[in-house]
């Protein structure tokens, strides 16, 4: 009978008192099913929306009757695959994997592209300056910012830095815009263009031959990181992935980075982020406000690219589908999907993929090089 009392008494559903943990297991049912019914980024919202199950099934009790998570609990094995996550291992391994499965081609035929990926930052730092005014301190409000640039790995790396408190809901809320790109950026992109401008067709871009595919992400590198060093774990990996999917002398490697390789890192990052969600610390004013200033961001993200390929029309003889300005953000390679899809609505013969491209990566990019820039002046 007193092993059956222990055994009863070490259930969590006497533990679940409180209604936090039944709206966390439905948010984490949700995301399950938007990756499974919708589609929706299934990589990213499967594995976070489990381990949200995960982390709101209370694990144990403390002597002093406090309720263990899996990242509370010294005895959790997940306590230790979190510190991939907390002392910023996770991100640059995605960000190689990312780098070897990165065509830049698209980006290095067509340059003046590049533009609307920089132009798509905007959400993050104009988020900053708004997360200031509602009395956010600046660490807080460069996590928040940096959601706009919509590229989880990297609002991971900033937070885990500068706001380690906030990690689960500014990691949360990055993932999941990322896999809302369906969702959030087409309104946006029909609220501020016209028929007429989403109907422009681009030429065919010349293919970049193969000594500028190799030479882009050794230079790249040099370029960007003797000025912005600070982002070298994320970009030097980056740029290390492309060099070893463009040198033609490391196929194994490169095969192995973009397949086995980040696929066992995106499940543990996914897996961590979800279980970071308990709803003992993730349900809050102050988490709240972070997911609503993050849609915000990646808003504000999505309307600077569009905005600024009008801009750019305006003194460019061959014109650019505003459209395209959306794929600036760095949800690679969703928001060019996003783009192609509303962009053959309006006419079935219109296909602005390889047109898209080219921002989305200069995204991934121009992200990374913003993250460096607030922890220059932050961390």
């Amino acid at each position: 009978m007193s092993g059956l009392q222990h055994f009863l008494s070490t259930m969590a559903l006497a533990r679940m008192d409180d209604p936090r943990y039944l709206i966390m297991i439905v948010i984490g049912l949700v995301f399950i099913y938007l990756a499974v019914k919708k589609g929706f980024e299934p990589l990213l919202l499967l594995p976070i929306g489990f381990g949200i199950l995960l982390s709101n099934i209370p694990w144990d009790i403390s002597e002093t009757g406090e309720v263990l998570t899996l990242l509370t609990d010294e005895h959790s094995p997940f306590k230790f695959l979190y510190l991939g996550i907390s002392h910023e291992i996770y991100p640059p391994l995605i960000f190689l994997g990312l780098g070897a499965m990165t065509d830049f081609s698209f980006m290095i035929s067509n340059p003046k592209l590049v533009l609307l990926g920089a132009a798509a930052q905007f959400g993050i730092f104009g988020t900053f300056l708004g997360a200031l005014l509602l009395k956010f301190s600046t660490a807080e409000a460069a996590s928040i910012g940096i959601i706009g640039g919509a590229d989880g790995p990297t609002a991971i790396y900033v937070t885990s830095i500068l706001n380690p408190a906030y990690l689960a809901p500014i990691s949360v809320a990055a993932y999941s815009y990322m896999a809302l790109v369906p969702i959030i950026q087409p309104p946006i992109m029909r609220l501020l263009t016209t028929k007429k401008e989403r109907r422009i067709k681009m030429a065919m871009p010349r293919q970049a031959a193969r000594v500028e595919r190799v030479v882009f992400p050794i230079a790249g590198f040099l370029l960007i990181c003797t000025i912005v060093p600070k982002a070298i774990p994320l970009l030097g990996m980056l740029f290390l992935g492309n060099l070893l999917n463009e040198s033609g002398v490391t196929d194994r490697l490169a095969k192995t980075t973009k397949t086995s390789f980040i696929d066992i890192v995106t499940i543990l990052l996914g897996v961590c982020v979800g279980v970071s969600a308990n709803a003992t610390t993730f349900l809050t004013v102050k988490s709240l406000m972070i997911f609503g200033l993050g849609v915000i961001a990646f808003s504000i993200a999505t309307a600077s690219g569009l905005l600024f390929a009008k801009l750019m029309n305006v003194v460019c003889k061959e014109k650019i589908n505003p459209l395209v300005g959306a794929a600036g953000v760095s949800a690679v390679p969703m928001a060019a999907r996003v783009v192609n899809t509303v962009a053959t609505q309006e006419d079935p013969s219109n296909f602005l993929l390889m047109h898209a491209m080219a921002p989305n990566v200069a995204g991934v990019i121009g992200s990374a090089i913003a993250a460096g820039v607030l922890l220059a002046f932050l961390g």
